[in-house]
C-alpha cells in the first residue's frame, strides 16, 4: 500500500486552501477585482476554482468567445502566487442556447420539458448540447490548458438528476439491449409477469414515471444505474474535450448530494475525487452526532480511489438554503475544515470567495461580505485557518491505513429504500449505515466505506449493515474473506435480493448463509412505540453482558452452524436468537437480527476491535465526543484530535512520543481541548 502519494498537482504541493471565485459578476467593477487579489493573499489562499457558471461571459451570443477577462485574471494570479481549477461551464447554460437548440433542456419524469433556468436543466444526451460543451470547452483548452497558473480541470458542477426526453428514452433501451440481449432475459430479471407488466416491444419500455410504471423494482434499480453511466458518459466526453490539449492536467468533478448517482462508478475516468460538504452545525447543540456522520461521508469520498481527496466546497460561515442558516460559533470552522483533512483531503475550499451581490446566493456565506473588506470574524477565521493550513502542509499526500471498512453500494441502497417493507414508515438504511461507522468514530478507529466490487484484502474487519442487495459473487466474496482470517457484520434485511432486485430463493440470507451460519424465517417491522431487547447469554465468547435495547426491526433467525451469543427478551419470539457467531476458516462471521442504538453498537464493537487486533489512531480511552483520526507517510504518524462535544475536554495520550505539528513543540502527556478543539499531533510511525 502506498502511503504517501505524489500531490494532486506538482505546481502547488501543499495542502490547497480558497474557494469558488465568480469574477465575471464583477466585470463592471474592475477596483473590486484588484482588491480581491489583495484579500486572497491575506486570507492565505492559494487557489480559486473559476470559471464554474461562465458560459455566458465567454460565449456571450453563438460562436462569439470572449476571453480577455479570464486572461487577465490568470495573468493576475500568476504574479501573486495563485493557482486555478479552470472550469468547464456545462452546470448552466446561457439563454441563447435553451432558445436555439430547446433539445438541450431537462424533461422531468412526468414527461414535460422545463423551460430555461436553474442549474443542471440540461439533457446529457442531446448532441446538440454535446457539441456546444465540446466547443467551448475546447476553447478552453487550446488557450489555457499549459497556463502556468491553472492546475487542473473542474468538470461542470455537482452532476445530477435526470431527464426522461425521446433522446433519453432511446439511449435507456440501448443501454438495456446491451446488458440483457433479449426481451426475454429483460422480463425475467424484472418479473414483469406480475400484474401483467411483460413487455412484447422495445418500444414499451420507458423511465419510471409517475403516471405510468414505476412498480417494477428492477426497472427502477436499472433506469438509476443507466442515469449514473449516462452523467459518467457525459463527464468523460467533457474530459475528452479538454484533455487533448494537455494530458497531464489532472480532472475532478465536485460531488454532492449521493441521492441519484453511484459516485464510485466516477473513479474510472476522474483523476481525482472532490466533494461538497455543508453541515447543520450547532442544531440542537448536539455536534457530536454530525460530526461524526461527516466523518462518514469524507471516509466515503476518500476511499472511492484510497488516496487524497479535495473538500472543494464548505461555507466559512453559513448558508443561504438550509432550513436554518446559522452562523459557525467560535472554533468551529477551524475545527470542521481540519476535520476533512484529519480524514484525507488535502484541500479546504469554500464556496464561496466574495458574495454575490444577486440572485439566489446573495446571502451564502463567504469569506469577503458585502462590506467587502477583512475586518469581519470570519475572514479572520479563514485568514487563521490559511496559517494552520500552511504550518502543518508536511502531511500533503499522505494515506489513512484502515484495517476497517463498512459495506455502502449505491445501488443496495437504492433497492433498500425501494423495497417496500418491512417498515414503510421508514426503513432508516443511512441512518443504520451512520451508527455502525460511529462506533468506530468515537473509538478513534480508521475505517474506509468500500463497495462490494472492491478488494477486502487489506481488511481485518468489514461491516455490512442491511446488505439487502447481495449479488451471489458478493457473498463469495464475503465467504473467502472469512476463510482467510476475516472478521464480518452483518445485520437483518441481508442477503434477501440480487442484483436484478429479484428475492433469493432456498432461504434469507441467500449468498450469505454458510457464512453467517442461520437462516432468517421471517422479519418484523415494529412501530416507533414498540421495544425488544436483546439479553446476553452468560460467558459469551465477546465478554459483554446485560441487556440492550431493539427496536423498529427484529429478525426471527434459525442457528444453524451458528452460536447464539444472546437473545430476544419480549414478544412471542422471547428466548429466540438476536445476536450469533459462526466460525468459518480461520474467522468469525457475526449476525445482528435487530436495530440496536449506540450504547449497544459501541460496547459491541469495541469488543469486536480488540478481538480482531484492529489498531486504534490513539491507544486511549477518548472523552465522549472526542474522536481521533490517523494519517502517516509510513515514516511518520499524524494524529488529530478532535473536539465535537460542546464542552472543554481533557486527552490522555497513550506511552509515544508526541510533537505539535503547528508548534514543533513536544506535547504534554495530558492534551487539553478546548469548546470545538483540535491538535494535530506527530508521532514515529507505529505500523509500516
Amino acid at each position: 500500500m502506498t502511503l504517501k502519494h505524489a500531490p494532486i498537482s506538482a505546481k502547488l504541493p501543499v495542502l490547497m486552501h480558497g474557494a469558488d471565485y465568480n469574477p465575471d459578476q464583477w466585470l463592471h467593477d474592475p477596483k473590486v477585482l484588484e482588491e480581491d487579489i489583495r484579500l486572497m493573499k491575506l486570507a492565505g489562499c492559494n487557489v480559486m476554482a473559476i470559471g464554474i457558471f461562465s458560459w455566458a461571459a465567454i460565449e456571450p451570443t453563438e460562436g462569439q468567445f470572449r476571453f480577455d477577462w479570464l486572461d487577465q485574471l490568470l495573468e493576475r494570479f500568476q504574479q501573486n502566487g495563485i493557482y486555478a481549477w479552470l472550469a468547464t461551464p456545462s452546470g448552466a447554460r446561457p439563454a441563447w442556447l435553451s432558445a436555439k437548440y430547446p433539445e438541450v433542456l431537462r424533461v422531468e419524469k412526468n414527461r414535460v420539458r422545463n423551460l430555461h433556468g436553474m442549474r443542471h436543466n440540461h439533457c446529457y444526451t442531446s448532441p446538440a448540447y454535446r457539441e456546444k460543451t465540446s466547443i467551448i470547452n475546447g476553447k478552453l483548452a487550446e488557450r489555457y490548458a499549459h497556463h502556468p497558473a491553472v492546475l487542473g480541470w473542474h468538470i461542470s458542477n455537482e452532476f445530477g438528476g435526470d431527464c426522461h426526453c425521446d433522446l433519453c428514452q432511446d439511449a435507456f433501451r440501448a443501454w438495456l439491449q446491451n446488458k440483457y440481449g433479449s426481451l426475454e432475459a429483460l422480463n425475467k430479471a424484472w418479473w414483469t409477469s406480475f400484474w401483467a407488466h411483460t413487455y412484447t416491444d422495445w418500444s414499451q419500455v420507458e423511465s419510471p414515471a409517475p403516471h405510468g410504471e414505476n412498480m417494477v423494482h428492477g426497472q427502477n434499480l436499472d433506469w438509476r444505474r443507466f442515469v449514473t453511466d449516462q452523467t459518467i458518459d457525459f463527464c468523460k466526453h467533457e474530459i475528452d474535450s479538454v484533455k487533448g490539449a494537455n494530458p497531464d492536467l489532472p480532472a475532478t468533478t465536485n460531488m454532492h448530494m449521493i441521492e441519484g448517482l453511484d459516485y464510485r462508478k466516477f473513479a474510472d475516468v476522474l483523476d481525482f475525487i472532490s466533494w461538497d460538504a455543508y453541515p447543520t452545525w450547532h442544531q440542537g447543540n448536539d455536534d457530536i452526532e454530525l460530526g461524526a456522520s461527516i466523518a462518514f461521508y469524507h471516509d466515503l469520498y476518500r476511499s472511492i480511489m484510497r488516496k487524497p481527496f479535495l473538500l472543494m466546497e464548505s461555507t466559512p460561515s453559513l448558508t443561504n438554503w438550509q432550513p436554518v442558516s446559522k452562523l459557525k460559533q467560535p472554533g468551529m470552522h477551524r475545527l470542521s475544515s481540519l476535520q476533512a483533512i484529519a480524514h484525507g483531503s488535502d484541500s479546504v475550499q469554500y464556496f464561496q470567495w466574495r458574495k454575490s451581490r444577486g440572485s439566489s446566493e446573495k446571502f451564502h456565506g463567504a469569506v469577503v461580505d458585502h462590506a467587502g473588506h477583512e475586518h469581519t470574524r470570519v475572514f479572520k477565521d479563514v485568514a487563521e485557518l490559511g496559517q494552520t493550513l500552511a504550518d502543518i502542509s508536511e502531511i500533503t499526500g499522505t494515506s489513512t491505513p484502515a484495517e476497517t471498512a463498512i459495506l455502502f453500494d449505491w445501488d443496495n441502497r437504492w433497492a433498500v429504500k425501494d423495497a417496500q417493507g418491512p417498515r414503510n414508515m421508514g426503513i432508516h438504511y443511512e441512518e443504520t449505515v451512520l451508527k455502525h461507522h460511529r462506533a468506530f468514530w468515537e473509538q478513534g478507529v480508521p475505517t474506509d466505506v468500500i463497495g462490494s466490487e472492491d478488494d477486502f484484502g487489506p481488511y481485518k474487519l468489514i461491516v455490512a449493515p442491511m446488505l439487502y442487495l447481495c449479488r451471489e459473487e458478493t457473498g463469495r466474496k464475503l465467504e473467502r474473506f472469512v476463510e482467510n482470517g476475516g472478521t464480518l457484520v452483518a445485520t437483518y434485511w441481508s442477503g434477501i435480493v440480487d442484483e436484478h432486485d429479484l428475492c433469493h430463493l432456498g432461504g434469507f440470507p441467500g449468498p450469505l448463509r454458510k457464512t453467517l451460519g442461520i437462516w432468517a424465517e421471517e422479519i418484523e417491522g415494529l412501530y416507533d412505540e414498540d421495544r425488544n431487547g436483546l439479553a446476553l447469554l452468560p460467558d459469551n465468547a465477546l465478554g459483554l453482558s446485560g441487556t440492550f435495547e431493539a427496536h423498529e426491526i427484529c429478525e426471527l433467525i434459525h442457528a444453524e452452524q451458528a452460536e447464539v451469543l444472546g437473545t430476544y427478551t419480549d414478544s412471542f419470539y422471547a428466548g429466540r436468537p438476536a445476536l450469533t457467531v459462526n466460525k468459518l476458516g480461520q474467522g468469525k462471521a457475526y449476525y445482528m437480527a435487530a436495530r440496536h442504538k449506540e450504547d449497544f453498537l459501541l460496547a459491541f464493537y469495541t469488543s469486536i476491535v480488540n478481538e480482531a487486533g484492529i489498531a486504534r489512531a490513539l491507544e486511549t480511552e477518548l472523552p465522549s465526543g472526542v474522536t481521533a483520526a490517523l494519517r502517516t507517510d509510513g515514516e511518520s504518524d499524524y494524529v488529530f484530535l478532535m473536539n465535537f462535544s460542546g464542552e472543554a475536554k481533557q486527552v490522555k495520550l497513550d506511552e509515544q512520543s508526541y510533537t505539535d505539528v503547528e508548534t514543533g513543540e513536544m506535547a504534554e502527556t495530558v492534551v487539553g481541548l478546548p469548546v470545538s478543539g483540535i491538535s494535530v499531533l506527530k508521532r514515529k510511525a507505529i505500523r509500516k
